[in-house]
C-alpha cells in the first residue's frame, strides 16, 4: 500500500509506454498550415537577416550539448508521490510541445525544399533542434520507467490548421516564452542548487538559446511580411495570441503549483515574471502588447483559476453526466467572460514611443 502511494500509476498503451494525456484546451497542440502559401512568401525585404540566422542554425551551437552524463545514472525512486506524478507530467507536456514543433518544421522544410530554399533549410534545421529536445525529454521519462511513443502521437493527435501568419504569431510566442521559462528556471536553480531535483535542469541555459534563435527567425519572417504587423487586423491578432499564450501558461502552471514548489519556485511569481519578460520581448516586433502590469489582468486570470478548480471537481464527482454538463456551464460562461474582458483591456501601442511614431 505504501509503495502504491509513493509511485503513482499512469495509464499505459503498453508496458512502459505512457498513454498520451487527454486533449483539452490547455494541452499542447499539433499544427498544420497552408504549405503553398508559405512557399510563395517573399522574404526579400528581410533576406539578409534571414541568411544571417540561417548561418547560426548551420553552426549548430548545441550539437554536443544534449548528452546524458554520469549524474543521470542513478535511481530516481526518491522522487515519489505527487512530486513524481507532476514531474512526469512536466516532462510529457514539454516533450509533446517540442515534438509538435519538430513535426511542423520538418514538414515545412520538406514541402518548401524546391520552392523557397532559404526558408526550407531554416525549418529543417529548427526541426533538428526540436527533435533533440523531444528526444532528450523522452529519455528523461525513461528514468521514471515510462516513455512516449512519438510515432503513435504523430498518428493519434488532432492537428489544428492555422494560416501561415497565425503560425508565425503562435510559434514566435511559443519559442520566446519557452526561452524565458527555461532561463528563469535555470537561473533560479543556479542560485539554489539544493532545489535541483533532477539533472535535466542543468541543460536549460544552452537549451533556451535554441528557443531564442527560433523566435528570432519568426521575428525576421514577420518583418519580411509587413501585413503581419502593420494594420488594424494585425493588432487584434497580436492581442489574441498574446492573451491565449499567457492565459494557457498561467492556468496550466497554477494547476501544477506543487511541481514548481518542488524546485523552490512560487508558480504565480514565476509565471508573472515570464509573462512580463515575454510581453516586453514581443514589443520589439508586435505593434501592440498587453498591459500585464494592470492589476485587473491577474485578477481576471485568478477567477479563471477558481473556475477551473470547480470544473475539475465536477469532472471527478459521481454526478450523472447530464447534471455535470449543467454544473459546468456557469463556469465555462464565466471563463469566456473573463477572457473577453481581458481581450478588451486597452493594450500598449508599441508603434508610438515617447511621442515618436515608428
Amino acid at each position: 500500500m505504501v509503495d502504491s502511494l509513493k509511485k503513482p500509476t499512469f495509464e499505459e498503451i503498453r508496458p512502459g509506454v505512457k498513454a498520451p494525456a487527454k486533449e483539452t484546451l490547455l494541452t499542447p497542440r499539433f499544427y498544420t498550415t497552408d504549405f503553398e502559401e508559405m512557399a510563395q512568401m517573399d522574404i526579400s525585404p528581410n533576406e539578409d537577416e534571414l541568411l544571417a540566422i540561417l548561418e547560426e542554425f548551420r553552426t549548430d551551437y548545441n550539437r554536443h550539448h544534449f548528452v546524458r552524463d554520469e549524474e543521470f545514472k542513478q535511481s530516481w525512486d526518491h522522487i515519489d508521490g505527487e512530486t513524481r506524478r507532476l514531474f512526469v507530467e512536466f516532462l510529457e507536456r514539454s516533450c509533446t510541445a517540442e515534438f509538435s514543433g519538430f513535426l511542423l518544421y520538418k514538414e515545412l522544410g520538406r514541402r518548401l525544399k524546391n520552392k523557397n530554399a532559404v526558408l526550407a533549410e531554416c525549418f529543417t534545421l529548427m526541426s533538428r533542434d526540436e527533435a533533440r529536445h523531444a528526444g532528450f525529454l523522452n529519455k528523461a521519462m525513461s528514468d521514471f520507467n515510462l516513455e512516449l511513443d512519438l510515432g503513435f502521437l504523430t498518428k493519434s493527435k488532432n492537428y489544428t490548421f492555422f494560416k501561415p501568419k497565425f503560425i508565425f504569431y503562435a510559434t514566435y510566442l511559443s519559442e520566446k516564452i519557452g526561452y524565458w521559462r527555461y532561463i528563469t528556471i535555470y537561473r533560479h536553480l543556479e542560485a539554489h542548487p539544493e532545489d535541483r531535483i533532477y539533472p535535466i535542469f542543468r541543460f536549460f541555459e544552452n537549451w533556451c538559446q535554441d528557443e531564442n534563435r527560433h523566435g528570432d527567425f519568426f521575428d525576421a519572417i514577420m518583418r519580411a511580411k509587413p501585413s503581419c504587423l502593420n494594420d488594424w487586423q494585425a493588432k487584434l491578432w497580436c492581442r489574441f495570441f498574446l492573451l491565449s499564450v499567457f492565459a494557457t501558461m498561467y492556468l496550466n502552471d497554477i494547476q501544477r503549483s506543487d511541481f514548481y514548489a518542488s524546485i523552490g519556485l512560487n508558480a504565480r511569481d514565476y509565471d508573472k515574471y515570464v509573462i512580463e519578460k515575454t510581453n516586453e520581448t514581443s514589443g520589439r516586433v508586435f505593434p501592440v502588447v498587453l498591459d500585464v502590469e494592470k492589476p485587473e489582468f491577474y485578477e481576471r486570470l485568478e477567477v479563471c483559476v477558481k473556475n477551473n478548480e470547480q470544473l475539475r471537481a465536477i469532472v471527478s464527482s459521481s454526478a450523472p453526466k447530464p447534471l455535470k454538463l449543467l454544473q459546468k456551464l456557469p463556469h465555462y460562461v464565466s471563463n469566456g467572460w473573463q477572457f473577453l474582458k481581458l481581450y478588451l483591456m486597452k493594450p500598449i501601442d508599441m508603434t508610438v514611443k515617447q511621442g515618436t511614431v515608428y
